[in-house]
């Protein structure tokens, strides 16, 4: 843990995000934050990102008993914002002097996928989800491929390049593929503990012991089956996408790439090559 932190804070330094300003990325944000005073933990909600799991422990920590939340049928989320209130700045800060403050992140690009295959590919009928995935479509594909309606969702392709086109439009971004960069600002918040998606059960095994909360929570991930992606998962998406949509993916998620840690060169040899583009 201590090797992330530092390498977290080398990276924030030379990237220039730990210095103070006026932007998304140079001013802490507390939006996300969940502060349990009495267990003295602040935890950074990352959508896609053992998000369900945690938000679940959250809940039990704010006296919710699991057989209420088993058969309840109110967003996780919702309950959790009757207990924790979206903190202010000024909250946050004080909880943090007295608290251990953590978050969770995940490959930039897996947990996209996730993203992608549970809230468009697989979208709810009737959902802002769906309606979004209906404009996709409208937008960027062509209208002998909509006749067709094959597949009924946006592609891969056709959701990134929704996303690139949202980013060069600088539209706010949906909460499931928010950069976590801008979620949780982790070069203006000082975390104690910064657990990996692909160390999951050691980091928290380690986060609720060195919490003492062994006799409240366990190191369990709920929905492993929706959250968990392969390797070949990986592959039989982005293959669809040219070099070109891998980097440009890169670039959206730049501050997620360098803070913590992660590689971008697998997935561009997953990409499908066009004679027009250069690979450097």
């Amino acid at each position: 843990m201590t090797a992330r932190r530092r390498a977290l804070k080398e990276a924030c330094a030379r990237l220039g995000l730990d210095r103070a300003a006026n932007d998304s990325l140079h001013r802490p944000n507390p939006w996300e934050f969940l502060i349990n005073k009495e267990y003295h933990l602040v935890w950074c909600n990352i959508f896609k990102a053992a998000s369900t799991s945690w938000m679940y422990n959250f809940n039990v920590l704010a006296g919710y008993k699991p057989n209420f939340l088993k058969r309840s049928n109110i967003v996780p989320l919702q309950l959790a914002r009757r207990k924790y209130p979206r903190p202010t700045l000024s909250e946050l800060k004080s909880a943090l002097n007295n608290s251990l403050a953590f978050l969770i992140v995940r490959h930039p690009l897996e947990r996209l996928l996730s993203a992608y295959r549970d809230k468009i590919q697989y979208a709810l009928p009737n959902t802002p989800h769906q309606k979004l995935g209906n404009e996709i479509i409208l937008r960027y594909r062509n209208q002998k491929k909509r006749l067709l309606h094959n597949p009924r969702w946006p592609t891969i392709s056709e959701f990134v390049n929704y996303l690139v086109d949202s980013q060069k439009r600088h539209e706010s971004m949906d909460m499931h593929w928010a950069p976590m960069t801008e979620f949780c600002t982790p070069c203006q918040i000082n975390f104690d503990i910064i657990i990996k998606f692909e160390t999951l059960h050691e980091d928290q095994k380690y986060l609720i012991e060195l919490a003492g909360l062994g006799k409240k929570i366990k190191p369990e991930w709920k929905n492993p089956s929706k959250g968990r992606v392969t390797t070949e998962v990986l592959y039989n998406y982005y293959s669809q996408l040219t070099v070109s949509q891998i980097l440009q993916l890169h670039n959206l998620y730049r501050y997620d790439f360098e803070l913590f840690g992660y590689g971008i060169k697998e997935y561009v040899e997953m990409a499908k090559r066009d004679t027009s583009e250069m690979v450097s």
